[in-house]
């Protein structure tokens, strides 16, 4: 580990930290505003959370290839990865829509846990390339059947997600990478933003008129529900956060990413790696704050304004990570970050199956033992909120709490060196 950018790393697990914490609150009706997403047009610490981890991939993607070959083996490499993470993430939305027969209560769980295992092992376990390949393949391929196929327990299930756009934009930025020099892919990414504003803004919707930014009216939303319908976001069910045409900025997000790590890469000495993101990260700010005048900043859509204000805060923010920890060799106290920074992809995927488990636990209540109720709430009702007299702050202990459960375990991986990859 002594030879990884350590300041990326801390980035990275403060994202995940972060992650974590607006992910799993105690109480969804008590969260204080900056750990929730913005209703719609603007911006929180949270709606940063998920670009930063997107910017991440960008530069870990020229990290991780010092040499630029494009082979077959390099493309297998890609593919199988790819079909990794957009497999993991299509399970997440599957894991409480598993019904195999009239099973229900500890043994529905039990079957859960058990399909749960097998997919870990097999997209989670290091062997055979080629066979990770054709497993994952098949993984995926037998989720879409039965997603697309007449299944009732399936016929509602989200397709997009995270983990899924998450694999998309690897998968570009990646091709990008291995293809084009650093002056080409600057251009696409600014083609690419100009793009999405174009066909937000100038496109009439069908069937519905001019075109808007507005929630459920616009471009976006049209497109996700013509191509996925019944298989988007289950608040919404009409358009998703992480739809079809939304993903095209964000792999302006990865490309950003991708413009950083090869100034990390440069031979440039590290005051100048330093004042350049610094530099590109305050223009990001700028332009992103004038586009969104016009086009408003607004996560759910990706809007490019808001591709180019959360790269630049995340620019910012690594620019004063590197120079105090890779530059002036500062590393006191960063080890809860590293903890969470090397080992991502187990919280990205667990943080998504913990909370839907212990739900499906039944106790009874304490107060009316006639009762059941998942253990989850169990806990926090019971064990947490009492010792709080205001719900906000109970609810933020329980996502810290969560949180520190999450260290102890991490902690463990890291000292016994245990970095899982997909």
């Amino acid at each position: 580990m002594n030879n990884r950018l350590l300041s990326l790393d801390v980035l990275r697990g403060l994202t995940i930290m972060m992650m974590t914490i607006v992910n799993n609150p105690g109480d969804w009706g008590h969260v204080y505003g900056p750990l929730l997403h913005a209703e719609w047009h603007g911006l929180t610490p949270t709606d940063l959370v998920f670009p930063t981890f997107l910017f991440i991939v960008g530069i870990t993607t020229v990290l991780a290839t010092p040499q630029k070959i494009l082979n077959q083996e390099t493309l297998q490499k890609l593919l199988t990865r790819f079909l990794r993470f957009f497999t993991l993430g299509l399970f997440l939305n599957f894991f409480s829509k598993i019904q195999p027969g009239s099973l229900e209560g500890t043994s529905l769980l039990l079957v859960r846990l058990a399909f749960t295992a097998l997919i870990v092992v097999a997209l989670f376990g290091n062997y055979n390339r080629r066979l990770q390949l054709f497993v994952a393949a098949g993984i995926l391929a037998v989720l879409l059947v039965l997603a697309f196929g007449s299944f009732d327990a399936y016929a509602s299930v989200r397709l997009p997600g995270v983990l899924q756009r998450i694999a998309l934009v690897y998968l570009v930025v990646s091709l990008l990478y291995l293809s084009s020099s650093v002056q080409t892919q600057a251009v696409v990414g600014v083609i690419v933003l100009l793009l999405y504003w174009a066909l937000m803004a100038l496109i009439p919707v069908p069937g519905i008129g001019e075109s808007s930014f507005e929630k459920g009216v616009n471009l976006a939303a049209w497109l996700d529900n013509l191509l996925l319908p019944g298989h988007l976001w289950a608040t919404s069910k009409t358009w998703d956060p992480e739809g079809i045409l939304s993903t095209l900025p964000a792999i302006g997000t990865g490309i950003a990413g991708l413009l950083a790590g090869a100034l990390l890469t440069s031979t440039r000495t590290p005051a100048q790696k330093t004042v350049g993101l610094l530099a590109a990260g305050i223009a990001g700010i700028l332009i992103g704050v004038l586009w969104g005048i016009v086009f408003p900043i607004n996560k759910a859509l990706w809007t490019s304004s808001y591709v180019l204000l959360a790269a630049g805060i995340a620019l910012v923010l690594l620019a004063v990570l590197y120079a105090v920890i890779d530059w002036k060799n500062q590393k006191s106290r960063i080890l809860p970050f590293l903890v969470f920074g090397v080992n991502p992809m187990v919280v990205f995927f667990f943080s998504g199956i913990i909370p839907r488990v212990l739900n499906g636990i039944k106790v009874p209540s304490p107060d009316t033992p006639q009762e059941i109720i998942g253990l989850q709430s169990y806990l926090y009702d019971f064990q947490i909120a009492p010792h709080f007299s205001d719900p906000k702050n109970a609810s933020l202990a329980g996502a810290l709490i969560y949180l520190l459960i999450w260290f102890g375990i991490l902690y463990f991986f890291y000292r016994k060196k245990l970095i899982f990859k997909v």
